[in-house]
């Protein structure tokens, strides 16, 4: 399992307006120069965050992008998965039809159990857990 730009960069946009579109929607060309992702990649990862409930999106001269829910109810789990499908570590975790064997592999309840374990992981950071930490970097700098 390998998090891509997709989920890397889907997370920077949702810290991005959870930092900047509190009040009013945030423009993508704003969040293209704060974080430093092209607006065409931007335009397709925000896409994806809108059609998957993360991210509305208003229409407008005062039109932009703000988060769909606070980011306490965001969590890590549900950003990458929206980027990324599901989370797995190998195929057969969630695809039994994947291998014959998976029912009765040892390695495949291995790997289950730890997927398991990301999973869980993943669901308990939320995005303001992560805000915190980014605002604290922009405090310092």
């Amino acid at each position: 399992m390998k998090i891509s730009t997709k989920g890397r960069y889907g997370l920077r946009i949702l810290l991005d307006l959870a930092l900047y579109a509190k009040e009013e929607p945030r423009l993508m060309k704003d969040i293209a120069s704060s974080q430093e992702i092209s607006e065409k990649y931007i335009s397709r990862l925000i896409l994806k965050l809108n059609q998957t409930g993360l991210v509305d999106s208003f229409r407008g001269a005062k039109g932009g992008f703000m988060l769909a829910k606070p980011p306490k109810e965001i969590s890590l789990l549900e950003i990458v998965e929206a980027m990324e499908g599901n989370i797995a570590l190998v195929d057969c975790v969630f695809d039994k039809d994947f291998c014959p064997k998976s029912e009765n592999c040892s390695a495949c309840k291995v790997w289950a159990s730890l997927n398991k374990k990301i999973r869980k992981q993943m669901k308990e950071i939320s995005l303001k857990d992560l805000l915190k930490s980014e605002k604290n970097k922009i405090n310092r700098l």
